[in-house]
């Protein structure tokens, strides 16, 4: 038996997906009727939590943050069976998530943090990627359950809580990817482009392509041979402010580029790769 609680667009389509591999799936949520919903599908729902994990050998979690996590398993844990198995998939921090480990162990209960990159369609398919790190030996014994889940898991090790920092970085890069993206948007729109020849030029040169070496570039901590100068890069940015300014069409994350972009410049590293903006962040 398997227990589920937090029924939204991921939970939710975990749970339809596990019902149509033949599991038996007790469901909760805080709005009862999300919980109820999955019925027609084959799950039994509850409206108390301790009563959802009656019986259930593995508990899923997907809920808010942190202090969620911790309010729903205490008023869960009344229920819960010898020595049950947590696994969250909650997007935590890191420090709750290592100490969530520490706190269900002292208790008698095995917690595994194992966060996703995945969206609801995602989880009715049963692909996408997990991350897991922390004790080996309950990753091994547990990995080929989630595998069925998710199209990959992926294991950072032995350090509790790396998994977490993995997913809340990788969401950093999404954001900030995003915020990019529109302000590409901004800018085409003050040119008078549309998103048609966006796409024709994004379709023929993909940038995404380029992220392996690019990270591995600002990583390197070698600025010294340009591809493209900082003062080259500035000068752009500058030019994309114009642009947008003239237009009256906002820009949300180039004005904070530029001005790092002047930072750096300032204390001499204009000739350098436009990437030594990143020199703090792995110096």
């Amino acid at each position: 038996m398997i227990a589920f609680l937090g029924m939204g667009l991921l939970g939710s389509n975990f749970v339809k997906a596990m019902i149509k591999k033949g599991e038996q799936v007790q469901v909760w949520n805080r709005t009862p009727s999300k919980a109820k919903a999955l019925e027609a599908d084959g799950a039994k729902a509850f409206e108390d939590v301790a009563a959802a994990v009656k019986g259930a050998a593995v508990i899923h979690v997907t809920l808010k943050d942190d202090g969620t996590v911790n309010e729903v398993l205490a008023a869960a844990s009344a229920g819960f069976e010898p020595g049950a198995v947590i696994i969250d998939h909650t997007t935590t921090s890191a420090e709750g998530a290592v100490q969530r480990t520490k706190d269900w162990k002292a208790k008698g209960f095995t917690y595994l943090h194992a966060p996703v990159f995945m969206g609801p369609s995602n989880a009715l398919e049963s692909t996408g990627i997990m991350l897991v790190s922390g004790d080996q030996e309950v990753i091994r014994q547990w990995e080929p359950a989630l595998a069925k889940m998710t199209g990959r898991v992926i294991n950072f090790g032995t350090e509790e809580g790396r998994a977490a920092g993995m997913k809340l970085t990788g969401n950093l890069f999404l954001i900030t990817f995003t915020a990019g993206i529109a302000d590409t948007l901004s800018l085409a729109k003050a040119l008078h482009i549309p998103v048609e020849d966006l796409n024709t030029l994004f379709d023929t040169w993909n940038p995404g392509a380029g992220l392996p070496a690019r990270l591995k570039r600002v990583a390197s901590g070698n600025y010294e041979q340009a591809s493209w100068e900082l003062n080259m890069a500035r000068k752009d940015t500058g030019l994309f402010m114009q642009a947008a300014a003239q237009a009256g069409t906002p820009l949300a994350v180039i004005p904070a580029i530029a001005k790092e972009m002047d930072r750096w410049i300032e204390k001499g590293y204009g000739s350098n790769d436009w990437t030594v903006i990143g020199k703090d962040a792995v110096s």
